[in-house]
């Protein structure tokens, strides 16, 4: 019988983000998926106070691998230097797509994150990686996405009198 090698974690984890690259994630978010997710970020704006931005990220740098930087601070960085958190109401959400470590985060201001519990972000985040899991990035990140403004109408619905509503976060997402 022989003995199989398998990698250390941390191998297994640079080889993923050396492979992940733009291209990977444009093919993963086609220019019509991205246009999809921007009209959804923006219809489902009408239907409460959060403000939604979506980041898409092919990989880490090979220093944050190194380093063992996972997918959750990668999201509150990015939710810092985006200044997601610049909002009137302190209602930022970021939405983070990891591909190369097959993660989605949800980082949200202190304004949501006292109304909305871990576990339903959990359960928007494993909506996306599960359709993610069978390549299906269109359709589970737009479900998803419905899921949460489901779940921000719920928590921080518009007022009544509020028809419009300042968009303060751009609704097209990025790929980095």
């Amino acid at each position: 019988m022989s003995k199989q090698k398998t990698q250390p974690p941390m191998i297994g984890r640079m080889l993923r983000h050396l492979a992940g690259t733009h291209a990977a994630a444009r093919r993963a978010f086609p220019s019509a998926t991205l246009k999809a997710i921007q009209a959804g970020i923006g219809e489902g704006e009408k239907q409460h106070r959060a403000q939604v931005r979506m980041i898409v990220e092919a990989s880490l740098s090979l220093g944050a691998v190194w380093r063992g930087e996972s997918s959750r601070q990668r999201a509150h960085e990015l939710f810092s230097r985006y200044r997601i958190w610049d909002t009137e109401e302190n209602c930022g959400v970021l939405v983070y797509v990891n591909l190369a470590d097959h993660k989605v985060e949800i980082v949200a201001d202190r304004g949501v994150s006292r109304v909305v519990t871990r576990q339903q972000w959990q359960d928007v985040c494993r909506a996306m990686t599960a359709g993610y899991a069978h390549g299906a990035y269109h359709e589970s990140t737009l479900q998803a996405l419905e899921q949460l403004h489901v779940l921000l109408a719920d928590t921080m619905p518009r007022d009544s009198g509020d028809t419009a509503g300042a968009n303060e976060l751009s609704d097209k997402p990025l790929i980095l």
